[in-house]
């Protein structure tokens, strides 16, 4: 497997990312990486490696960065590294891509070099939380901040699918989060959303349990997968990373989530937190192996194309 690896992405970039990419290398012996970035800071990663497994690693220079504040859409149109790493996978080049770099702008280049899935408008951010009771899939986390309700009919779908493919879950549960498990519990959105997700189609055998609250996600006894949108997924994961910190680390058998995989492109891409440490980006690089020897984008965009006909969620049939 070929891993595109944006050497810029990230507060701490290049170093953490070169230490990260090592880290990956040296634990996986089938990974080949493509490093995006510097020609310069590219050498200094393959004169680390032994002379016989330098021919696993391939060079795309690129010399410019995308900053982690503007529009995102003015900044992939330079050429810049997360661009050139999406370019790479859509040219066959490599089979994944992996960035630590402004969520806004990976986001916004991964749809544009490889567009959406049919029926996504807003292609969502899926970490694994490791909860008491089992892996939990929490959508989104960062690809999008709207709330609207078929934004978030569209997460459960997408979250279903993940879930089955990547983590072997039969008939996965899917909760949507709010402030309480009581019916017209919630805002605006998520009160009417969670109707259209009751009644809509989920693919690999899921069903909707209802309204999960703060504590399901890390409980992971009601559902497997929660669904929320962007921002509030956000602050949720950062909070719940604080408190694994705090608390001296995850639960027994599963670490802190490190890197979220994008839904509803046709393509691989993982995104790493922008203070991401070198252990991060190695654990993002590790996630984009597993979903390309799973053939995971393929194979939850295939469920998803089962449920054509049946499941049709717009954003205009749902307008609260």
């Amino acid at each position: 497997m070929r891993i595109a690896v944006d050497l810029l992405g990230g507060d701490d970039a290049p170093a953490v990312v070169v230490d990260g990419a090592l880290r990956a290398f040296g634990a996986d012996p089938d990974l080949r990486l493509l490093l995006v970035g510097p020609a310069e800071v590219a050498d200094e990663l393959i004169a680390m490696l032994r002379p016989d497994d330098r021919d696993r690693v391939a060079v795309r220079p690129v010399r410019e960065a995308v900053a982690m504040t503007g529009d995102p859409a003015a900044l992939v149109r330079s050429d810049s590294t997360i661009r050139a790493a999406v370019a790479a996978v859509a040219e066959g080049a490599a089979d994944a891509v992996v960035s630590a770099g402004s969520t806004g702008a990976t986001v916004t280049a991964a749809v544009l070099g490889f567009g959406r899935w049919s029926g996504v408008r807003r292609p969502a951010l899926v970490a694994t939380l490791p909860a008491l009771a089992g892996p939990v899939a929490l959508l989104d986390v960062g690809g999008s901040l709207e709330a609207r309700p078929a934004t978030l009919a569209r997460h459960a779908v997408l979250g279903a699918a993940y879930a089955a493919v990547v983590y072997g879950v039969s008939e996965p549960r899917i909760g949507l989060l709010s402030i309480g498990t009581e019916a017209g519990k919630g805002d605006r959105a998520r009160r009417a959303a969670d109707p259209v997700i009751a009644d809509q189609p989920l693919p690999a055998g899921g069903r909707y349990v209802g309204f999960v609250e703060g504590y399901d996600v890390a409980l992971g006894s009601r559902a497997d997968v929660v669904v929320t949108d962007g921002f509030t997924g956000n602050v949720l994961l950062k909070g719940i990373e604080g408190a694994y910190a705090m608390a001296g680390g995850p639960p027994a058998g599963g670490g802190a989530p490190r890197a979220a995989a994008l839904l509803g492109v046709a393509g691989a891409v993982v995104v790493c937190h922008g203070a991401a440490r070198a252990d991060d980006v190695a654990s993002g690089i590790a996630l984009a192996a597993h979903l390309h020897r799973r053939r995971a984008i393929a194979a939850v965009s295939t469920l998803l194309a089962e449920l054509t006909g049946a499941n049709r969620i717009t954003d205009t049939e749902v307008t609260a």
